[in-house]
């Protein structure tokens, strides 16, 4: 044998082991801003690139000074058009004064890898945003092309709203009027561009304390889908093969899925209670775990999911009640709320439990 095979076999075996690391924390946030108490975006981009295995983060607008701070760090990050500037951008004119304006000046300094068309709008948006959205996804995304811009993929983000049922998974359908009318169009239209279907599963606000170690990834008895016999230990997989079956129901299993929002609060209002440090921590490291594993869902196995945490920081300024207030993997002097495994030189190394 070459002498020089056993370092070959070193190397190459090195090799792949890093690569699949990197894989495994391949994981993003969404990076919100409703907060008086919140670091800059230059500090937040470098803790983010120094610290953390974080590698993309979504935000809810185009600030130009997150564009900025996040420019050469080597983080995708994907940006949103407000719900209530969609109609307009269905205009070829006004698409191309938007790219002009929010993505020439910083791309590909900023690496800007996806749009989204409004944040689930069509649960939030009237019938003119909704009616306006694909055409202008697809008007965006010919602006892009003319501006020479063809790495950039334009989707937008849905809540599971979307859906007229998901229980059992295998016969879950999307919305009526919504499915034909507006779901398949877009499909179509990602499969063309090779872009994914965006959601955003919440299992906690769906959670029922009857279900809570089926909500948290913990062991318990699962649920049988009496149609493929198929055994769900927990929620998440549950909700991505509903979604995954409304979309093979329209002819479109084949496009990618992304998770725009998956988040636990730590805390909450004293009467929600399931609103712990431990259940946030729990279910978040779970499903980092369970996105970068490759093991799939049991009706997509072995594919990965693209999957933004919610959230980076807790935000004090966000409406509602204290738990809307809390999602947040750290506080805003970047000390952890609770440890994941995505801080550098301290990942997890405790033998946590993952459920199928």
């Amino acid at each position: 044998m070459d002498r020089k095979s056993p370092f070959l076999l070193i190397l190459l075996i090195s090799t792949l082991i890093t690569h699949n690391f990197t894989a495994v924390y391949s994981i993003g946030v969404n990076y919100g801003t409703l907060g008086d108490n919140l670091p800059p975006p230059a500090q937040v981009a470098a803790f983010l690139k120094q610290k953390t295995t974080i590698d993309r983060v979504k935000i809810f607008d185009s600030n130009p000074d997150i564009l900025r701070a996040f420019a050469n760090a080597g983080i995708f990050v994907t940006i949103t058009v407000p719900n209530g500037d969609v109609p307009g951008l269905a205009n070829i004119r006004v698409a191309r004064r938007w790219v002009n304006t929010h993505i020439k000046p910083f791309y590909p300094q900023t690496k800007i890898n996806h749009i989204l068309v409004g944040s689930e709008l069509l649960h939030w948006g009237d019938s003119n945003m909704i009616s306006n959205l694909v055409p202008a996804m697809k008007t965006l995304h010919n602006a892009l092309i003319v501006s020479g811009i063809r790495d950039i993929k334009v989707t937008t983000a849905h809540s599971l709203g979307i859906l007229a049922s998901s229980d059992p998974p295998s016969t879950a359908r999307f919305r009526p009027g919504w499915d034909q009318q507006v779901l398949a169009p877009m499909l179509q239209f990602l499969r063309q561009t090779k872009s994914p279907f965006m959601v955003n599963p919440y299992p906690y606000f769906g959670y029922n304390p009857k279900d809570a170690n089926f909500a948290l990834f913990r062991p318990n008895s699962g649920k049988r889908d009496k149609f493929t016999g198929i055994t769900y230990t927990n929620i998440f997989d549950s909700l991505m093969d509903s979604v995954y079956s409304a979309m093979k129901s329209l002819g479109y299993g084949d496009v990618e899925i992304a998770v725009g929002e998956t988040g636990w609060p730590s805390m909450g209002e004293p009467w929600l209670t399931h609103c712990t440090v431990e259940n946030a921590r729990w279910h978040n490291l779970n499903v980092v775990k369970k996105v970068s594993s490759g093991v799939g869902t049991p009706l997509m196995p072995h594919r990965r999911f693209e999957t933004f945490i919610f959230a980076l920081f807790n935000e004090n300024q966000k409406s509602g009640l204290l738990d809307e207030k809390n999602f947040g993997l750290f506080r805003p002097d970047f000390s952890p709320v609770y440890d994941i495994g995505i801080l550098r030189g301290g990942q997890v190394t405790h033998s946590f439990g993952l459920s199928n």
